[in-house]
């Protein structure tokens, strides 16, 4: 299956940059669930920035049992904060356990003047 051009685009203009005055990915987890060992946080794409977007994204995991994220999809959020998001758990270690898990993680974005 192809790339949309509209991930096309996303990733042409998803060079991350962190810009003063933003909170971007405040991150939720249910304590009950796996706990993380290693996280990146989603930046705010320059796009997003220039756009004030602000918003709250949830993505769904499917965690190995070896603690690795072995896929992951948005299920709630602005398409332009939702790339962010998928970049940065890609490299996230949960610890591991006996078997595969699913869990939706939270980010919060705030732009503040």
């Amino acid at each position: 299956m192809g790339v949309s051009w509209r991930h096309q685009f996303l990733a042409a203009v998803g060079v991350s940059v962190l810009a003063v005055g933003m909170v971007a990915g405040q991150t939720s987890v249910d304590d009950s669930k796996r706990k993380i060992k290693f996280k990146v946080n989603p930046q705010y794409s320059e796009i997003a920035r220039k756009m004030s977007l602000s918003g709250k994204v949830r993505i769904e995991l499917v965690i190995a049992p070896d603690g690795h994220v072995k896929s992951s999809r948005a299920i709630g959020g602005h398409p332009l904060l939702v790339q962010s998001c998928l970049e940065a758990v890609r490299d996230w270690k949960f610890e591991a356990a006996p078997e595969e898990t699913t869990q939706i993680v939270e980010f919060a974005f705030e732009f503040k003047q």
